[in-house]
């Protein structure tokens, strides 16, 4: 595992971590609004505009998600990739997304196109955050994958079969039922923003339900919940009040 990092600084904040990071936990791990939040947290005798919680949200999502990533295991050696087209602004946009064979969300790109250049756009930033190639990489039958496979990782065994590829397919399903709740995205850098600290903290918080017996699922949970306070200062705070 990585190296941990100190959380992040609520120099200036008037609310406390424990409530900073509960409104970004309600935002990115259910389908809620920013409304939907503040209702949440008024029943728990917080007063929080939806507002503010937008703002948190966007300072501290992708830190928070930045620290989970961290945590993770080194990922695995076989990756997925697959793009799935959204509703940006009423617009045809394309979101490319790569998973290792475990389904840890590697990185995601949203593009306007579906193309070679595309591909290796994504590819090269795929690349580049891992700072390695994988030992297999599995597509679908877009040959765009084809060609920019020969550009950046020649060395690297390609496998295109649609059938092949359920691993980064199943892993859009939260990103739809997100874009439904939201009615799409307003524009291509909110969806890259909303969507890169979503990958980072929703899957956190999903382990394989069916796999596990009751008792191990709350075993589980509570381990990922303890993670959250300790990436999001919440667990320090405790410890000094």
């Amino acid at each position: 595992m990585s190296v941990e990092s100190a959380p992040p600084s609520y120099r200036g904040h008037r609310y406390p971590a424990e409530v900073i990071s509960h409104c970004v936990w309600l935002y990115f791990r259910f389908p809620l609004s920013f409304r939907e939040v503040e209702e949440l947290m008024l029943a728990r005798g917080v007063i929080v505009s939806h507002e503010t919680a937008r703002r948190w949200c966007l300072k501290f999502g992708q830190a928070y998600a930045d620290g989970l990533r961290r945590r993770r295991p080194r990922p695995g050696d076989k990756w997925h990739l697959d793009e799935v087209f959204i509703k940006v602004n009423g617009e045809r946009q394309y979101l490319w997304r790569a998973v290792d064979q475990h389904g840890n969300v590697l990185d995601i790109l949203v593009q306007s196109r579906r193309d070679t250049a595309a591909a290796k756009r994504f590819m090269a930033k795929l690349i580049k955050k891992q700072c390695r190639v994988p030992r297999v990489m599995v597509t679908d039958k877009l040959r765009s994958y084809g060609a920019a496979h020969r550009d950046l990782m020649s060395s690297v065994e390609h496998r295109s079969h649609k059938g092949l590829n359920n691993r980064a397919e199943n892993s859009h399903q939260p990103t739809r039922q997100r874009e439904r709740a939201m009615k799409g995205f307003r524009s291509a850098g909110a969806a890259q923003r909303f969507l890169s600290a979503f990958s980072g903290i929703s899957p956190h918080f999903r382990p394989h339900r069916h796999l596990m017996t009751a008792p191990e699922h709350r075993l589980e949970m509570t381990i990922r919940f303890t993670i959250w306070d300790q990436i999001t200062g919440v667990a320090s705070q405790s410890t000094t009040a």
